[in-house]
């Protein structure tokens, strides 16, 4: 499903990226690890389309990454930060937009947002802004947005942020659902529990000297 072929990044004489190369089949975890600054996230930017390789390969599905692509995006779902939030839109709200967006039928749409906020944990929150969060509930609902919408290849950039075991658990338990089901999932981390419990494959990324 995911190719990547001596993929280097770099801005002027700044390397962003060593050199690393990876393959992931279908229904497989890749597990991205690495101190901070070897360049994790940036290869997650370079996997969903929002950064450009300096120097090798990268395809999906057997074809070249093209973030503006319509085929693309539904096929590559990504969180890389938190998403954009609407202050006037509840949790719920926001959750059903996505759906909406990706399910035109209105009644499966709704049943794809309640089914993502229950397996989060969030159901009883739909009704709050997002501003009456807590961190972890945020990361969450983060999560949640990014879940809701179809896809083959989910891209995360340490979706243990902000959340106790109990919670890392309960994402565990998602992820580990979608990947049973198909999806192909590219996960940086720097929780072992993450990596162990979901990992096919680890790469383990190096800060340039």
């Amino acid at each position: 499903m995911i190719d990547v072929d001596d993929v280097r990044v770099t801005a002027g004489d700044l390397t962003l990226l060593a050199a690393v190369s990876a393959t992931v089949q279908r229904g497989e975890a890749l597990i991205v690890r690495g101190r901070n600054g070897s360049g994790k996230s940036t290869l997650l930017r370079v996997l969903a389309g929002a950064c450009r390789p300096s120097s090798g390969t990268v395809r999906i599905d057997g074809e070249s990454v093209a973030e503006r692509d319509p085929g693309f995006r539904r096929r590559v779902a990504a969180m890389i930060g938190l998403p954009p939030m609407a202050p006037d839109l509840t949790v719920s709200d926001h959750v059903l937009l996505v759906a909406s967006t990706w399910e035109p039928d209105a009644n499966a749409a709704s049943e794809m947002a309640c089914d993502v906020l229950e397996e989060l944990g969030l159901a009883r929150l739909g009704e709050r802004f997002p501003h009456e969060l807590s961190s972890g509930q945020t990361q969450l609902f983060g999560l949640a947005l990014v879940l809701v919408r179809p896809f083959d290849v989910l891209i995360l950039d340490e979706p243990e942020q902000r959340l106790d075991p109990e919670h890392v658990e309960s994402v565990i338990r998602v992820l580990r659902s979608h990947r049973d089901r198909g999806a192909t999932l590219v996960i940086a981390t720097h929780s072992s529990v993450i990596a162990e419990a979901l990992a096919g494959a680890t790469v383990l990324l190096n800060a340039a000297a």
